[in-house]
């Protein structure tokens, strides 16, 4: 976790968009460290002193690195998505997976750009697959925007608060993030579990 807390350090607020633009505007969600990043950069400024984070820049920077992340990963989706789908015999990218996409976005699009982003991995692919479905731009940003704001905003000033009123919390930044990341995590993990089940 010192790692994590140097890099943090030594690439700053522009580290931090570049890191959470990747995440949701590129796909590379499964190996970058969203959550944690958020709740270090927190703590981070939280602790003060020479060299570390000011709250609100690292609020703007996760914001911003959100919410250009999604429109960018919702961009590649509208432009190249229909034509990966197109292919019949694709394990992963089949028709009818696109038809199931639209119909989920039709139905709960709001609600799953905003709640995405509060869940590991789904906030990488649910930009992409918006863009893919065909959801209207405008929705999509709107509500990429609010949940970009909640999350961006949201986790690093909770970091914050507890950073300012536990002693020495740094020390314990990894205990914190694999519980915020089992929390995020178990309630997809039942899903497929169910799915499955049903399937």
């Amino acid at each position: 976790m010192d790692a994590l807390i140097h890099s943090v350090l030594a690439f700053s607020y522009a580290g931090l968009f570049l890191i959470v633009f990747a995440e949701t505007g590129l796909l590379l969600g499964l190996i970058l460290p969203g959550d944690s990043l958020l709740i270090v950069a927190g703590i981070l400024a939280a602790s003060g002193g020479a060299g570390h984070l000011n709250l609100g820049g690292v609020m703007a920077a996760v914001v911003g690195g959100a919410l250009l992340g999604s429109l960018a990963g919702y961009l590649i989706g509208r432009r190249f998505g229909p034509q990966v789908f197109r292919r019949e015999q694709s394990r992963f990218f089949r028709p009818e997976y696109l038809t199931q996409a639209q119909h989920f976005f039709d139905r709960y699009g709001a609600l799953a750009v905003i709640a995405a982003r509060f869940v590991p991995f789904v906030r990488t692919i649910v930009p992409t697959l918006a863009g893919v479905s065909g959801m209207r731009a405008r929705p999509f940003g709107l509500h990429s925007l609010i949940g970009a704001v909640l999350w961006g905003a949201g986790l690093p000033a909770l970091a914050y608060l507890l950073g300012q009123r536990v002693p020495h919390l740094d020390r314990y930044v990894l205990l914190i993030v694999g519980a915020v990341l089992a929390i995020s995590i178990v309630p997809v993990l039942l899903k497929v579990v169910q799915a499955r089940r049903v399937a």
